[in-house]
């Protein structure tokens, strides 16, 4: 997988959790997978298409998307529910339209696909025969991964 590829995701993320959730994270060190498993409880699952296709997984324990959630609400979410879902869907949204953005700028014409949540543990997500680049992230609410399976539209 190209590096023009996953780093916008980075530095897009920096961007967006600086300004919504009010620290800048910390990078872990990248790992490659042949296909994407997470262990994480809470997905967002964004799809990529245009001269760049494939997926972007926002991965993250449930008690870290729910402290993500209340930050971005302004209030305590205690149960991850359909408010706190919305909150998580809309980070994923935010990140990977501002990496949309950063994409265009190095020539590449892409656009996203709607975020959807996927909940429960040991979930596969397949990025089909796209090898995934994963990216933790330390946030002061917790880790959280990016896991960037994309390449070039033949």
């Amino acid at each position: 997988m190209k590096v023009e590829y996953i780093n916008p995701f980075i530095e897009a993320a920096f961007n967006v959790t600086g300004m919504v959730l009010g620290n800048v994270p910390a990078k872990g060190n990248l790992a490659m997978q042949p296909t994407t498993f997470t262990s994480d409880q809470c997905n967002i699952v964004c799809g990529v298409t245009g001269q760049v296709k494939g997926q972007v997984i926002y991965g993250m324990s449930l008690i870290v998307a729910d402290k993500i959630a209340s930050t971005m609400l302004g209030q305590t979410i205690k149960t991850f529910d359909q408010l706190a879902a919305s909150a998580i869907a809309e980070l994923g949204n935010m990140i990977s339209g501002n990496a949309m953005s950063l994409l265009s700028d190095a020539g590449f014409i892409c656009d996203i696909t709607p975020p959807t949540i996927i909940r429960g543990t040991n979930v596969k997500i397949s990025t089909l025969s796209i090898p995934a680049i994963v990216v933790p992230l330390m946030l002061s609410q917790g880790q959280m991964s990016i896991t960037v399976g994309l390449q070039a539209r033949a």
